[in-house]
């Protein structure tokens, strides 16, 4: 396949997004699904999904860069961590009800970074500051051709599907037809 033909999906793309698909593209081959926004991949590697977004945002954690690519694995975290969470990375989102873990960055490396950090905060293996230290130093190791085992790969075992989390319902089936007849009351 040329160069012409992978990066056809994101010619109109800017260069900051287009470079970070490319990546993807180089290493998993052709996407699964294509709009004129986004590229996804379905279970490429460890992977539930690689979303390669057009739009791309500035993340200035550790060192300005620009996050485009989006690896999703299916995780539960507990609802006490969520906080830790935004805390430690802006990139990093949780999807309670999908039972979903995301990191947003440039590269599949720096979303392994992000994730195995994210399961080390959640496990209690490290805190919010040691891991923000961490993802400091691998991310400057990774400049300087130092070992940077966290970027290599996940470090543990995502979820099955069960991860989702659909909460507790509150409103019965009778609660909701009282709650209609009296609205059809006040018309």
């Amino acid at each position: 396949m040329s160069d012409r033909q992978k990066s056809q999906y994101t010619e109109s793309w800017p260069e900051e997004s287009r470079e970070a698909a490319q990546l993807v593209i180089d290493k998993y081959g052709e996407p699964d699904e294509i709009t004129d926004s986004q590229l996804i991949w379905d279970k490429p590697g460890p992977w539930k999904r690689i979303v390669a977004s057009k739009a791309f945002y500035q993340h200035n954690f550790p060192a300005p860069h620009q996050d485009a690519v989006e690896s999703v694995i299916d995780y539960q975290v507990p609802v006490e961590k969520f906080s830790d969470l935004a805390e430690f990375d802006g990139s990093v989102m949780v999807e309670r009800t999908t039972g979903e873990v995301s990191a947003r960055c440039h590269d599949e490396q720096a979303n392994f970074l992000a994730l195995n950090l994210m399961h080390d905060i959640v496990t209690g293996a490290k805190s919010v500051e040691q891991a923000r230290d961490y993802y400091a130093k691998e991310f400057a190791d990774y400049r300087r051709k130092k070992p940077t085992p966290y970027m290599e790969k996940l470090r543990f075992s995502p979820a099955d599907q069960n991860a989702a989390d659909p909460d507790i319902r509150m409103l019965t089936d009778e609660d909701l037809e009282q709650a209609k007849r009296e609205g059809e009351l006040r018309h």
